[in-house]
């Protein structure tokens, strides 16, 4: 029982956690513009990280490690963040970009290959083939060529494939020029940078107009607490636990469990095409990101 705790349902919790942070922004988007929103959960995010430093006495990385942790907070916080905001303020339903960015190990294994020279097994390449298919089909849906009345905006599509390519991008990057840093006092830089993009974003973009009802201050509270907070703190201790390939593993049931909080939640509902092509590309990220055990 124990084993089955540790090994199934921590790493399956943090996923759960995950997975809710595209809800939460579908709740508080309403009341806030995509940036303003993000750079206000950044802040307090930021708030809260730097006293847990301070209490657990975190080592800083120096000033090149910390420009490294920056890069990759503004790709992997800032573009990845900003893009799947703003597809949902465009009109993309949540389990949709779940899917789309949910298909970054599949870009960042065709991405490790060119850059960074990696090999990929055979049964990598059918995941990669099978997650561009499944895709390919619930964007036919989506784009009414199936003749299904759910449709969004081009710009949507161009938002969350940014966010795709910087949480790629920036996983790759990471790989390459980590440093080894501290989690906490990672992550508190990676978040610094991402809030400064975001901070550009919003003074450049945007209104800054924020209407503080109960439902944007509970989805605040949730994205900063539950997500930005709940979700490292649990990724630290499986570290520590050495569960952190379960949560590899696991991450693929992402896109369907946010489909399914969409559903109850929103109404959002995925025809025929789209749930098979749904489940074909998670059955493609299941082969990227998990390899069988050697003999």
């Amino acid at each position: 029982m124990r084993s089955l705790f540790y090994s199934f349902f921590v790493p399956a919790l943090f996923v759960w956690l995950w997975s809710t942070g595209f809800i939460g922004a579908k709740y508080g988007l309403p009341f806030a513009e995509p940036f303003t929103l993000l750079l206000i959960r950044m802040l307090m995010t930021l708030v809260l990280l730097v006293g847990l430093a301070w209490i657990m006495k975190t080592r800083w990385p120096g000033w090149r490690g910390a420009g490294h942790l920056a890069v990759t907070g503004v790709l992997v916080h800032g573009c990845y963040l900003g893009g799947v905001y703003y597809a949902i303020q465009d009109g993309m339903a949540s389990g949709i970009v779940s899917l789309i960015v949910g298909l970054q190990p599949l870009v960042t294994a065709a991405a490790a290959v060119a850059i960074l020279k990696e090999s990929v097994s055979a049964r990598q390449w059918v995941g990669l083939a099978l997650g561009l298919v499944g895709v390919a089909l619930v964007l036919m849906e989506k784009f009414g060529v199936s003749g299904s009345d759910s449709m969004f905006s081009p710009w949507s599509l161009l938002w969350a494939l940014f966010a795709l390519a910087g949480i790629s991008i920036g996983t790759v990057y990471q790989k390459r020029h980590g440093t080894g840093a501290d989690l906490v006092a990672g992550t508190v830089i990676q978040y610094a940078a991402a809030a400064s993009l975001f901070a550009v974003g919003a003074f450049a973009l945007e209104t800054r107009e924020v209407e503080w009802s109960l439902q944007l201050q509970l989805s605040m509270a949730w994205l900063v607490f539950g997500v930005s907070i709940g979700a490292i703190l649990l990724l630290m201790w499986l570290i520590r636990q050495g569960a952190a390939s379960q949560v590899a593993s696991l991450f693929y049931l992402v896109p369907p469990v946010t489909a399914l909080e969409a559903f109850v939640l929103f109404d959002e509902r995925l025809g025929g095409l789209a749930m098979t092509g749904g489940l074909i590309a998670i059955v493609g990220v299941a082969l990227v990101v998990t390899q069988k055990k050697p003999a």
